[in-house]
């Protein structure tokens, strides 16, 4: 069975890197894990933008609650992500995925700066594309950067992969009872406030008719199951 869509944006939480028993804030073993399942989708002909958090290593907001300015704080999440970048473009590549870094923060000795054409050039000629900086802007989180290079780009599709299969009525680590979501509308998701991904997140996909899937990214085969179109995780529509 092929792929339901031609180009995705995947999404990945900075702790999606981390292993804290190891006290790993970027777990070699984990980035490689991480890049056989990019092969896997690669294989399938489907054409990849990756947006990759910073939390493993400094969040804006946890700075603030420290007495960091929130403008700094967030600028300091954004190097956060540009370094979780280059950690996964050092673990594909040497899977042999050709990779290429673009940030919204212009680094240019060790990343290229985000042009919407030269990203879409890049992955038309198969290389996988991280965008890290988030937005570039602070009080801007990277699930709203994930929703804007998805728009940017002409992404069929926004997965978010997570260490949880989907989205819940409230935390099922903290309650037990909480029951999944197979399918929520944009409207849905704003209304109920469900905290897996932000307002303007929800807001940007539901603007542009991108669907989101929120699903288990470490389920063996997972990616796959998603990208062929079967129903894995939650879905996030129009209606």
């Amino acid at each position: 069975m092929g792929s339901k869509y031609k180009r995705i944006l995947l999404k990945l939480s900075g702790e999606t890197l981390q292993n804290r028993e190891k006290g790993l804030s970027i777990d070699p073993d984990i980035t490689i894990r991480i890049s056989r399942q990019v092969q896997a989708v690669l294989d399938m002909g489907v054409q990849i933008g990756i947006v990759i958090g910073g939390g493993n290593i400094f969040r804006g907001t946890s700075g603030q609650e420290r007495g960091i300015d929130r403008n700094t704080g967030d600028y300091m999440g954004m190097l956060a992500t540009i370094m979780n970048g280059l950690a996964l473009q050092d673990s594909m590549e040497k899977d042999g995925i050709p990779t290429r870094v673009q940030t919204a923060i212009e680094i240019k000795e060790v990343a290229e700066p985000f042009i919407r054409r030269r990203a879409i050039a890049h992955m038309e000629s198969g290389n996988v594309v991280i965008f890290a900086g988030g937005t570039g802007n602070p009080y801007f989180s990277t699930d709203t950067a994930a929703a804007l290079r998805a728009s940017e780009i002409g992404a069929d599709v926004l997965l978010k992969g997570t260490k949880v299969d989907g989205i819940y009525t409230a935390d099922p680590a903290t309650h037990p009872d909480a029951e999944r979501y197979d399918q929520l509308t944009y409207l849905d998701a704003l209304s109920r406030q469900l905290k897996v991904m932000d307002g303007a997140a929800f807001s940007l996909c539901m603007e542009n008719h991108i669907p989101i899937v929120v699903f288990d990214f470490f389920a063996d085969g997972n990616i796959e199951r998603v990208v062929r179109g079967e129903s894995v995780g939650t879905l996030v529509t129009d209606e």
